[in-house]
């Protein structure tokens, strides 16, 4: 007992500057590419050098006026632009995340049923995979334009095409994690005449776990390029595919709004994405007593 008591303390402790440590090169990472970002600025701004990635206030703004930008009235005597990309960000992540959930839902089911039935996925995974090569840019009007002939609100168009970018690593990970299960604990099932459903949910689940978690951290943010993408062309202001126009038009005269929309637009992918990792701390450390 005074061994373990004396252990949880220590563990605490490399805990403590484990975080610690994870903050400091966060903070040193991001001082780092502020200042290559400023000191290129300072290198290649000189009008009358002739290097071909000469830059400008317009075309690279200082960092400082971006973050300006966000804590002024997005309009005169408006509300602040923070306040406004915020809402919108809710918005566009009420739509990713939909779409993340449909995606991953159909991307595992795929998955499930590729790595079980080979024939299948001998036949079907080659259309998987050319799916993706189709530019998003190309399938987003196409949604957008037949679910709105057929009533669907744009929202949920949006929705699916953010969907169509994340079950496809979902898939692709869950055939590998899937496939991955120990063939000595395999056979041992098998022997004890253990059913495909027991198999799946005993071994191959907690297997895939680490697989599929990979895959749910690339979909994540893949997500919101999805519903940003999605809401170009379905004239939704609300999100921040509607605000990416909408500064887009005053570029050359007020850069810092599209900026800081990118800017928001990125805090909120990574936010997706640090979502997904707790989920894959608190998931994956519990599968082995849970499932296995």
């Amino acid at each position: 007992m005074s061994a373990i008591a004396i252990e949880r303390p220590r563990e605490r402790a490399t805990s403590v500057r484990r975080g610690i440590g994870r903050g400091a090169l966060f903070l040193l990472v991001l001082a780092t590419l502020w200042g290559m970002w400023e000191g290129y600025r300072a290198l290649w701004i000189h009008e009358h050098w002739t290097w071909p990635f000469v830059v400008d206030n317009t075309t690279m703004p200082h960092l400082h006026d971006i973050v300006h930008a966000l804590f002024r009235p997005a309009r005169f005597q408006g509300p602040l632009l923070i306040s406004v990309l915020l809402k919108a960000a809710a918005f566009t992540a009420k739509e990713a995340a939909i779409g993340f959930a449909m995606g991953a839902a159909a991307g595992f089911a795929l998955g499930v049923v590729l790595a079980h039935f080979r024939v299948l996925q001998r036949g079907f995974l080659p259309y998987v995979v050319a799916s993706q090569t189709v530019p998003i840019l190309v399938v987003a009007p196409m949604v957008v334009i037949y679910l709105g002939s057929k009533g669907v609100p744009g929202w949920f168009s949006v929705s699916v095409i953010a969907a169509y970018l994340t079950f496809f690593p979902v898939t692709i990970n869950t055939i590998r994690g899937m496939q991955s299960a120990d063939r000595r604990a395999l056979e041992l099932m098998r022997s004890y005449a253990a059913g495909r459903w027991r198999i799946l949910w005993k071994l191959r689940f907690p297997a895939a776990l680490p697989f599929i978690f990979a895959a749910l951290k690339v979909s994540a943010t893949a997500s919101i390029v999805g519903a940003v993408i999605g809401e170009l062309p379905s004239s939704i202001q609300d999100g921040l595919g509607g605000q990416i126009l909408n500064y887009s038009q005053y570029y050359t005269t007020q850069p810092t709004g599209l900026w800081a929309t990118n800017v928001i637009a990125a805090l909120l992918g990574i936010s997706f994405f640090l979502a997904v990792l707790i989920a894959e701390k608190i998931v994956v450390r519990r599968a082995p007593e849970n499932l296995v």
